[in-house]
């Protein structure tokens, strides 16, 4: 977990945390995915076996998996990027980050991160994506945390191994996790993603909410009364928050291989057109 650096005496009882997913509900993609072309660039996703799988896995990924089709992806796209130099993918997300990521942030979450802000809520960030591009991003929008997965890397490479993955009922754990450390009144407190897969964050709390709901995952907030939100205007960071200077990046590998999962799509579909 990080600590983005706005918090406050973690002894106090009783604080309001508003939780937030970052993929499709604080900003308008993934936040792995959009690095495709960097990533296919500085030559670290070039051969077309990798490139086919990873295209397969996509295509999979894309279509509506369950949690155990999810599971079997994450093992396939971390075992992809075992062995990616770590000081080469930090070059290239340090480079491309900001122009990349600005322009995704949806105005509606922007205002709703500033509404609780506002009220003297703290904002937690929490995503599958790697803690190194979660945090960042984090940051930006002026966060007191964020949770990311974390990938192990050994001799300045990365293992394909992972320490923590933040996905599904880890989210929830993580988020019970930050609520004793920091005095965290989970019955007071919100939390919002798109997905169903999401769905033990959001029970996490007592006030949840969907943002671009998945068809699974509306259901279940049109039965249970939950509010569901409308994002659709993405803007730049920049023009609503001071970004930090100097901020430090990396990716972790499951990222990475969703970036390539992204290239390899662009790679397949190209030479299917050819044909």
């Amino acid at each position: 977990m990080t600590d983005s650096g706005n918090s406050a005496d973690p002894l106090q009882p009783g604080r309001i945390a508003a939780f937030f997913d970052l993929d499709k509900t604080v900003i308008a993609k993934s936040s792995t995915l959009a690095f495709s072309r960097p990533f296919f660039q500085g030559g670290l996703i070039n051969r077309r076996g990798v490139l086919k799988s990873a295209y397969a896995q996509f295509v999979f990924a894309a279509s509506g998996a369950d949690a155990d089709q999810v599971e079997r992806m994450r093992e396939h796209l971390t075992s992809l990027c075992a062995g990616w130099d770590v000081e080469q993918v930090r070059s290239i997300v340090e480079e491309t980050l900001h122009d990349i990521v600005d322009p995704l942030v949806y105005a509606e979450a922007a205002e709703l991160v500033a509404e609780h802000q506002a009220n003297g809520h703290e904002v937690v960030v929490i995503s599958a994506s790697g803690e190194e591009i979660v945090a960042p991003i984090a940051e930006m929008i002026g966060a007191t945390h964020s949770v990311g997965t974390r990938m192990v890397s050994a001799e300045g490479r990365y293992t394909g191994e992972i320490d923590f993955y933040c996905y599904g009922d880890n989210k929830a754990a993580a988020i019970r996790e930050l609520a004793e450390q920091h005095g965290y009144d989970l019955a007071a407190s919100h939390a919002y993603s798109d997905s169903s897969t999401d769905l033990p964050m959001l029970e996490a709390v007592g006030h949840p909410a969907v943002v671009n709901p998945d068809r699974g995952l509306r259901k279940i907030a049109t039965e249970r009364g939950w509010p569901i939100l409308t994002f659709s205007k993405p803007v730049s960071l920049r023009s609503r928050f001071h970004a930090p200077s100097g901020t430090t990046v990396a990716v972790t590998a499951i990222g990475l291989s969703a970036a390539a999962a992204a290239a390899g799509a662009a790679w397949y579909g190209y030479r299917r057109r050819r044909r």
